[in-house]
């Protein structure tokens, strides 16, 4: 189970963002730094937050330090930076699942379209929650960029303006996918940013977030946000019920009777393989 919030505000109403004239404000970087503190006091295990370039994290886990967040962040977990190596990236992607693992809890600072972003899942313990601070823009001054723009813009009327957005939003969640690898996992999936409350951005999050998106989950303060979070790992927090689990997962018999094309193509394999093998046992000399 999965619940995805918009966060558009912090505890004090002001509007969140990244967007390139207000990602600099120091009360955006402050918002961001008290609501990554409260969330990660009240969930357990790990958490996972995204930004959308190396140079924003940089610059605001800067100004956190100056502002003594990741002091306050350091008591309830330890924290674990992506870097452009690869190898300290691995090393501290280690040590993170290390310390999920003996209960004290980590919270893995990382970049959309980085590694981690691409390939790691953060599945079970590991990821409770995933954190997107903004929306994950391409660089759009890219010569490889601006040639693809042009391109499909040219043979398919495809609007530059158009790709980006379904672009970011398709990013935006590969990312919080990570959180959710089985039908029994459970993760929380916050966007911290104020354009995601609007529906031409939030419409072109896949159908299995958006199902889940329900209207009181959207607009939220940081405040307001920490009540469902409570409340939903609460919930998540309880045993699962196996008897209501075998309404969901199909029995091996069940399967068969879904796929039995693949059966036959199993058996006719086997038989083809013992066939060979009696061929070769014939064909050797005594």
């Amino acid at each position: 189970s999965v619940m995805p919030l918009v966060i558009t505000r912090g505890s004090d109403q002001m509007a969140m963002s990244t967007k390139f004239d207000e990602r600099g404000d120091l009360g955006v970087i402050r918002n961001y730094g008290a609501m990554l503190v409260e969330l990660c006091s009240t969930i357990p295990d790990g958490v996972v937050a995204f930004f959308t370039s190396y140079s924003y994290m940089e610059s605001i886990i800067s100004e956190w330090d100056g502002m003594g967040v990741l002091r306050q962040l350091t008591k309830s977990k330890l924290v674990f930076i992506e870097t452009k190596d690869v190898v300290e990236t691995t090393l501290a992607l280690d040590n993170y699942r290390r310390a999920c693992d003996s209960g004290r809890g980590a919270v893995f600072l990382s970049v959309a379209r980085g590694k981690v972003s691409e390939g790691i899942n953060f599945d079970r313990h590991y990821g409770r929650a995933v954190i997107l601070f903004g929306v994950p823009f391409q660089y759009t001054l890219s010569h490889v960029l601006r040639a693809r723009l042009e391109y499909l813009q040219t043979h398919y009327q495809i609007r530059e303006q158009d790709f980006l957005n379904f672009d970011a939003l398709r990013q935006a969640s590969q990312c919080v996918g990570r959180v959710i690898r089985s039908k029994t996992d459970y993760g929380l999936m916050i966007f911290a940013d104020s354009r995601y409350n609007r529906h031409d951005k939030r419409s072109k999050l896949p159908k299995w977030i958006l199902q889940f998106m329900s209207e009181q989950y959207l607009n939220l303060s940081t405040d307001t946000a920490l009540v469902f979070v409570k409340h939903f790992l609460r919930v998540m927090a309880q045993p699962v019920d196996q008897a209501a689990l075998q309404t969901v997962l199909l029995s091996i018999e069940e399967v068969k009777k879904v796929c039995p094309q693949e059966d036959d193509d199993e058996q006719q394999g086997d038989t083809t393989a013992a066939n060979d093998a009696n061929g070769d046992m014939v064909s050797e000399p005594v």
